[in-house]
């Protein structure tokens, strides 16, 4: 599981649901929508520290500058590690907040050209990142 600590920029509420912006430092935010809003939940407030988290296997990682997709969640890097499987593969980008592991198809690997020291955008739909105060 990826972690990182950040604390909450913005609250956007519509009902029951939020998009929760976080700043984990001056360069790299994450979104995500959370089922909860400041009424219910007291930890959605601006300026509260909360941990930001995401399973490896929803990191997507895409090659070039600025890939035109929907994906919000964005954090440059360079690949520092790759762990080749026969079917999977574990990819470890050293990023500006830290480390950060995608687990992808070996398939994707190979068709992407990744290698070691290769710079890559990992990116996180904001419904598969989960918040933790």
């Amino acid at each position: 599981m990826n972690s990182f600590s950040g604390h909450i920029t913005d609250i956007r509420t519509s009902d029951a649901l939020s998009v929760v912006t976080v700043s984990v430092d001056t360069a790299v935010t994450f979104k995500a929508i959370v089922i909860d809003n400041p009424e219910t939940a007291p930890y959605l407030s601006e300026g509260h520290a909360v941990h930001v988290l995401f399973k490896e296997t929803e990191v997507v990682i895409a090659t070039g500058k600025d890939p035109a997709v929907s994906l919000q969640n964005r954090v440059k890097g360079t690949i520092s590690a790759i762990d080749k499987g026969l079917l999977l593969s574990r990819i470890v980008i050293h990023t500006p907040i830290g480390e950060l592991v995608s687990v992808i198809s070996t398939n994707a690997v190979d068709a992407l050209g990744l290698t070691e020291n290769k710079n890559v955008i990992a990116m996180i739909k904001l419904n598969e990142v989960a918040l933790a105060p």
